[in-house]
């Protein structure tokens, strides 16, 4: 597979999952409302080293997996029932709370910054499940391999796709605000949709395999 295919891969499946705003975007957000841009930015690359690294040992992960043809199918379908019942929650069931803000200390440097957003990424282990399910959905579609070149190209893309959507909200989150897209119930909305629509690649997945 080409390796610009493969980190624009990268880069979109990570886009994907930080598109809901939660503490790493809201955190940058505000940093740079606080702050300034370049302290927002300098929180981001914090964010996006530790990206990189959880997306490694995610690949990894899934390359073992990729050799266990039996527990990947078992985990596929385990998944597809938990992406399900995520979407429907969110959809239908999630309460509307109001979201705290994130605390931001203007007083703070810009190697400070860096490590917060190496801190806060790294309690983060969300990213690890799901770029490992995700890396073993698209080599399943024959759009990834497990070699070196091709996971150092996709960790790279991962990385980028984070630091897109952290540079989005750095920049248009006033636009944001004034939208009210921060709202709890726009977050759960966007939630939903996010895990549908891997719902439904999981199921295509399955559906390919039988």
């Amino acid at each position: 597979m080409n390796i610009t295919v493969i980190f624009f891969l990268g880069l979109l499946i990570a886009l994907l999952g930080v598109v809901p705003p939660g503490l790493l975007n809201m955190t940058a957000a505000k940093i740079s409302l606080k702050e300034g841009a370049n302290r927002g930015i300098m929180f981001s690359i914090g964010v996006c080293l530790i990206v990189f690294l959880q997306t490694y040992i995610a690949a990894m992960f899934a390359r073992y997996l990729s050799n266990h043809k039996d527990v990947v199918e078992i985990l596929q379908r385990v998944a597809f029932v938990i992406f399900i019942l995520i979407t429907i929650y969110f959809l239908l069931l999630a309460k509307t709370e109001n979201k705290p803000d994130v605390e931001t200390d203007s007083r703070s440097s810009k190697h400070s910054r860096i490590f917060q957003g190496m801190f806060l990424s790294a309690i983060n282990v969300f990213p690890i499940p799901y770029q490992a399910y995700m890396t073993i959905t698209i080599a399943g579609f024959g759009w990834f391999a497990f070699d070196p070149t091709s996971i150092l190209t996709y960790c790279s893309g991962a990385s980028m796709g984070t630091f897109v959507m952290l540079y989005v909200y750095i920049f248009f989150f006033d636009k944001v605000k004034s939208k009210q897209f921060t709202s709890q119930k726009n977050m759960n909305k966007s939630i939903g949709i996010i895990t549908g629509i891997v719902a439904a690649v999981t199921l295509i997945h399955i559906i390919k395999d039988l």
